[in-house]
């Protein structure tokens, strides 16, 4: 491992350089006009890959490619698999970035791109690791194997069926994934703990068509104030959900989690102040971080209805959708909340009214047991390329392929995260912390020789 340390300390240089070169190719996978580069993107991890000695190869799904690649050369010992996404999140607004979002820049110890931290820089810590070993030693401690898609940025449509027919492939002891964060600047961070989500639609139909305002408002339904009725009855004046049932399969968290996560530095004045709102809102017999980590929500997304267009126009609305999601936590079934959601607004529907609720997607919530050998190999990387302790954290977000590893491919999962929280992912100006990386791939590293020893 000290051989490993050295070569990676040795070629910090070369080895960014080739994330440069992957993070310039603009592999957004939700606009058609650059599916070209996402494969493009693929092919380009592939040659790494087997340009390192692990024997990797490009595989097609209905939508993009995504690269399988695998090293199976130390009998005996555990088998490692990497996760991660060379896709990214579209640019727009261009004005508000400072830089190209495609040309890698470095600013006051960050490297500014598409991508930086959302999932390439963090993603390339990884094959930076195995570089090291492989270059340093000529071999790896344990098995490894790489699934990197083109599609987590539009919800990986075409994995969960990839996953299905390739499961012998898979055939791992243990799954790594760098695509969370540190709770904050040098508190290295494991996450325990992913939301999941339900996703449906209320739809307010009033009558056939809408009608003018003069002639028949006050004495007809209106399809708008109908919805409007029924999305206030669905939380109480606190935040809580108004759902008989909701909270009926939610866990608490454990006594020793609170006692950590009390110990955070966790300060709601700068919360506030990066959500760009007033105020906090929700349980108040809550702590902000179990609101988030903890807790199930239920949020009105978007909302339509009536004249959306420029200038007035004197109707009275005949329909009106809400969209809506629900985060959920350990232990709730996805269908079993929709089922309560749909009962509750069918009960506030009034009869004058025709409601129609539409179930849309739903993962579940994943929980991360902390007292594997695979999480205490973890924590001992994760210090050793820190230099400090990790902390446990949970997230509030849902990463889907997650939930496929540990439910239906019952493999446990680690998310080591390296990024920050102020990367800006999704927005202009995204970046990853130039030290972050360096301790990230340090970390890898060590994790490759802890877990020979578990």
């Amino acid at each position: 491992m000290d051989k490993a340390l050295k070569y990676l300390d040795a070629h910090r240089d070369p080895i960014l350089n080739e994330l440069f070169e992957l993070l310039r190719i603009p592999s957004i996978s939700a606009q058609r006009e650059h599916v070209n580069d996402v494969r493009k993107a693929a092919e380009w991890v592939a040659r790494k890959l087997n340009a390192l000695g692990i024997e990797a190869k490009v595989f097609e799904t209905a939508g993009h490619p995504l690269v399988y690649g695998e090293w199976l050369g130390a009998p005996g010992k555990p088998t490692v698999l990497f996760y991660g996404h060379i896709d990214v999140q579209p640019v727009e607004p261009l004005e508000e970035w400072q830089t190209p979002p495609f040309e890698p820049t470095i600013r006051e110890g960050n490297l500014y791109c598409r991508g930086a931290s959302d999932d390439k820089g963090q993603l390339y810590t990884h094959l930076a690791a195995a570089e090291a070993w492989l270059a340093a030693d000529g071999t790896l401690p344990v098995n490894v194997k790489f699934l990197i898609e083109g599609e987590e940025e539009i919800g990986s449509p075409n994995l969960p069926a990839w996953i299905n027919e390739h499961r012998e492939l898979l055939a791992a002891d243990v799954v790594v994934i760098s695509d969370t964060a540190q709770f904050a600047a040098d508190y290295p961070s494991l996450c325990t703990g992913l939301r999941g989500i339900a996703a449906f639609e209320i739809e307010v139909r009033t009558g056939s068509a809408d009608l003018h305002s003069g002639s028949f408002g006050g004495a007809v339904p209106n399809a708008i104030e109908v919805l409007s009725r029924i999305l206030t009855g669905l939380h109480d004046e606190v935040g809580r959900v108004s759902v008989p049932g909701f909270y009926d399969d939610v866990d608490e968290p454990s006594a020793e989690e609170k006692s950590s996560w009390s110990r955070l530095p966790f300060d709601e004045a700068t919360f506030i102040a990066s959500a760009g709102v007033k105020a906090t809102w929700g349980e108040p017999d809550r702590s902000v971080l179990e609101r988030i980590w903890t807790r199930p929500t239920l949020e009105f997304v978007g909302i339509m209805g009536g004249h959306q267009g420029q200038g007035h126009k004197g109707i009275v609305p005949a329909r009106a959708v809400a969209k809506c999601s629900a985060r959920l936590v350990p232990k709730q079934d996805p269908k079993k909340v929709l089922e309560a959601i749909r009962q509750r607004v069918m009960q506030l529907a009034p009869p004058y009214a025709e409601v129609l609720f539409h179930c849309g997607h739903g993962t579940p919530a994943v929980s991360i047991p902390t007292d594997s050998k695979w999480v205490a190999a973890a924590v001992a990387a994760l210090e050793k390329g820190f230099g400090s302790r990790p902390v446990f954290i949970r997230e509030g977000g849902s990463i889907s392929i997650v939930t496929t590893f540990v439910r239906d491919l019952h493999l446990p999962c680690l998310l080591m995260g390296f990024g920050l929280p102020d990367d800006r992912i999704h927005s202009p100006n995204e970046k990853f912390s130039l030290k972050d990386f360096q301790r990230g791939a340090r970390s890898s590293i060590a994790l490759l020789q802890e877990l020979s020893v578990r």
